[in-house]
């Protein structure tokens, strides 16, 4: 589990020198983060950018963790149950880091939550009963596509300013390695297998490059 570090800002008129009330009033307005992977937002587009990332990625964790539920419903106490159970279990860890991220930094979920809970699980569902090969095909698809998201968040960060956002990059980086791994494990169980792999692939990636547009601002 990566090691937090909370920090603390008291901010009044009689503490803070004059010189610092309007850096005092500003830190006030974004909300002083105590959760260190986050800077305090310098201004209104600093906030509405890091809000943006970490809603959606909380969103795709949300959806992502939903997909591998609907998945072990169908299949879970087949062969194939324990591997996706592995994976689910490295979703949940994400999403429980997001989760507390969102809450440290006064971030509102998407308010397309419920959508997403069902939908995903229905896609992890529908793709299982295509049997094993259905699951891993849906799975390559999703995680290939969250992994070609955090590879975005990823450059935007570093050409903004790799240092003030070095534990965020930390946390970024760390989760698409683990969905990478996902999607060759899907790879390596025989994912491109199923009839029509190109166009299920295709289909299931079209609606999480939506369901990303959707999530950064609803």
């Amino acid at each position: 589990m990566q090691r937090i570090t909370q920090r603390t800002f008291g901010c009044s008129r009689v503490l803070c020198p004059a010189a610092f009330q309007q850096k005092c009033r500003a830190s006030l307005q974004f909300g002083a983060s105590a959760y260190s992977v986050v800077p305090t937002p310098r201004d209104q587009e600093e906030q509405e950018m890091v809000h943006r990332i970490l809603r959606v990625d909380h969103a795709g964790e949300f959806g992502a963790n939903r997909i591998y539920a609907g998945q072990m419903a169908v299949l879970g106490r087949s062969k194939t149950g324990p591997l996706i159970q592995q994976m689910w279990d490295q979703e949940k860890k994400h999403l429980a880091k997001f989760n507390e991220i969102l809450a440290e930094n006064r971030v509102r979920p998407t308010a397309l939550l419920p959508f997403w809970n069902i939908a995903g699980f229905v896609l992890g569902a529908s793709t299982a009963l295509l049997g094993k090969e259905g699951a891993m095909a849906c799975t390559v698809a999703v995680e290939e596509s969250i992994s070609e998201h955090y590879n975005s968040q990823i450059r935007v960060l570093m050409e903004r300013d790799p240092e003030r956002y070095s534990e965020l990059l930390q946390v970024i980086k760390e989760f698409r390695d683990d969905e990478m791994d996902h999607h060759d494990t899907g790879l390596e169980h025989n994912a491109e297998s199923v009839p029509g792999f190109w166009i299920l692939k295709n289909v299931i990636q079209l609606g999480c490059k939506v369901a990303i547009s959707i999530s950064e601002r609803v």
